[in-house]
């Protein structure tokens, strides 16, 4: 995104470009990462949940190079599914999520508490594809969504294993130290979802969950077809919004979260901001959920002649 700033009277021409094409949030790539962390047809709605946020984000410009997708099952393709290879986030059935143009990166039993806080930190083994590797930096903007079954202050991994908060605590200190990102916007949709985000310390975080302590997050949508429910009300509700954005959207994060209404959620999201230094009403959501076009201004000459050189 372009923001252009009203140069001084007395701004040098170098000034006036730094001006115009100077970010609020200063990054210059955004990240997604998109977790479902169920297996069994039952728990269809969380993988509707992930595949329905992974549409939203790669209509409004992140690419698939920059989207990390992990289903822990494939509904797509379970026996039961009457309508095989789709996978439908309502009854009405108008749009098939899994169509012909996904890219899981981490399907079935790849995902799993390790591999997800390796992609994270970046502790990958050497010969790790690079649709699996999270290729950030410090100019990086990342979105990390997980939907899943959990209770305080843990996320369950396909009924085997349990990822906990001080676990992603840990995951984003070292990112934090090894500079692997400019800004997190955390979200996750689980029961006692506010707990996961509780023990963060980390800069630049920002953290919004489904339900407080002690209470449950909800279904959405029976298929009677299906015989299963198909999303959740809380990323249903969150969906319903970004749908009227696009990547020219001027809509804040502080837009979305006064959007969020706990009679029709059934539960209460919880928003974390004392680690996020922008003010949520500055904060676009097209700097988390879209593409970004900002442009990085060094003073250091490129030595075009000299690589040129050296290429010979």
């Amino acid at each position: 995104m372009l923001l252009a700033r009203p140069a001084t009277a007395n701004a040098t021409p170098e000034d006036k470009i730094k001006q115009l094409y100077s970010s609020s949030s200063d990054h210059t790539n955004n990240w997604a990462v998109l977790v479902c962390t169920s297996r069994f047809w039952f728990n269809y709605r969380h993988m509707a949940n992930t595949l329905s946020l992974y549409r939203t984000v790669k209509r409004m410009g992140i690419p698939d190079s920059h989207i990390i997708l992990m289903l822990a099952d494939d509904a797509a393709c379970n026996a039961r599914n009457k309508k095989p290879a789709a996978v439908y986030d309502h009854p009405r059935k108008a749009k098939d999520l899994y169509g012909d143009n996904v890219e899981v990166d981490y399907r079935g039993y790849e995902v799993t508490v390790e591999n997800f806080i390796r992609l994270l930190t970046g502790r990958v083994s050497p010969d790790t594809p690079r649709n699996k590797r999270l290729l950030t930096d410090d100019k990086s903007n990342i979105f990390i969504y997980m939907t899943g079954h959990g209770g305080e202050d843990f996320l369950k991994f396909q009924d085997a294993e349990e990822i906990n908060s001080y676990d992603i605590t840990d995951a984003f200190k070292q990112m934090s130290e090894k500079q692997r990102y400019h800004e997190i916007l955390f979200m996750i949709d689980t029961c006692q979802a506010n707990t996961m985000y509780s023990k963060f310390e980390s800069r630049n975080i920002l953290s919004i969950g489904s339900s407080k302590k002690g209470e449950n997050s909800y279904s959405h949508f029976h298929d009677f077809d299906l015989g299963v429910s198909v999303i959740d009300r809380f990323t249903y509700y969150n969906l319903d919004f970004l749908e009227s954005v696009d990547m020219s959207s001027k809509q804040t994060l502080a837009d979305l979260v006064r959007a969020y209404n706990t009679s029709l959620i059934h539960s209460h999201p919880g928003v974390r901001d004392d680690l996020f230094a922008r003010d949520l009403s500055k904060t676009y959501l097209t700097d988390f959920f879209g593409a970004v076009q900002n442009i990085e201004l060094t003073a250091e000459a490129f030595p075009i002649g000299q690589t040129q050189d050296k290429a010979r």
